[in-house]
């Protein structure tokens, strides 16, 4: 365990003695066959027909704009609602008061295959440092229960890289190290003082979540 942990890291580019400890916690460890991700939930899954439907429903009779960039025009969007949910980065938001904080992103390499079944399972990981990537995903197995799905006779599956965050990439992951730690406290003083605004998610929190801390971060917010 010690030796693959130590490759995931070196892996996304960090040394674990710059990481903070709580990232231990995210990685689950068993020594038995389960493939569920949260060993030892009593429930786990995800919605029928995956997150897309789910949003889809949410969304419903909803007026959707994609391709804009609130910050570049927040006025107009600030007087279309009384509140405001932001899940950008928060040092963007108040234009790197506090200098930028660190990200990192993912580079994910498509394909679709042959074959009715490429590897058995949803997610496999790849701690050992041989493979560039860290993990295979194959989305068909995401919904065991749907028949017509398992039997197709192609599958899709996606390679996941981690790599250095730029201006040019997708900040996916806070770098939640001391020096972001205490830069993002500064600007989480300021987003107290917002009336409006919502900041939400990895970027506007800042905070790494999995999606349940994500569903019971909303219910705290909107007091279900």
């Amino acid at each position: 365990m010690k030796n693959s942990l130590k490759e995931i890291l070196l892996k996304n580019g960090e040394e674990v003695e710059d990481l903070p400890p709580f990232i231990i916690e995210d990685l689950p460890k068993r020594f038995i066959y389960d493939n569920n991700y949260f060993f030892g939930d009593k429930y786990q899954g995800i919605p029928n027909g995956c997150y897309n439907a789910l949003i889809d429903k949410l969304l419903n009779n909803t007026e959707v704009i994609t391709g804009v960039d609130y910050l570049l025009n927040r006025e107009k969007y600030d007087n279309l609602a009384e509140k405001i949910i932001y899940s950008g980065r928060i040092d963007e938001f108040y234009n790197y008061t506090y200098t930028p904080l660190d990200y990192r992103s993912y580079r994910y390499e498509h394909k679709i295959l042959e074959t009715s079944n490429y590897q058995g399972a949803a997610i496999i990981k790849t701690p050992d440092i041989k493979n560039p990537y860290l993990r295979i995903i194959e989305y068909k197995h995401f919904e065991p229960y749907n028949k017509s799905l398992q039997e197709m006779n192609k599958t899709v599956i996606s390679y996941e890289y981690s790599e250095p965050w730029t201006e040019v990439k997708e900040p996916m992951i806070p770098i939640n190290d001391e020096r972001s730690n205490n830069i993002y406290l500064k600007y989480e003083e300021m987003a107290l003082k917002e009336k409006k605004i919502i900041f939400a998610g990895r970027l506007g929190k800042y905070k790494y979540y999995n999606m349940q801390d994500t569903i019971q971060e909303v219910f705290k917010q909107f007091g279900l």
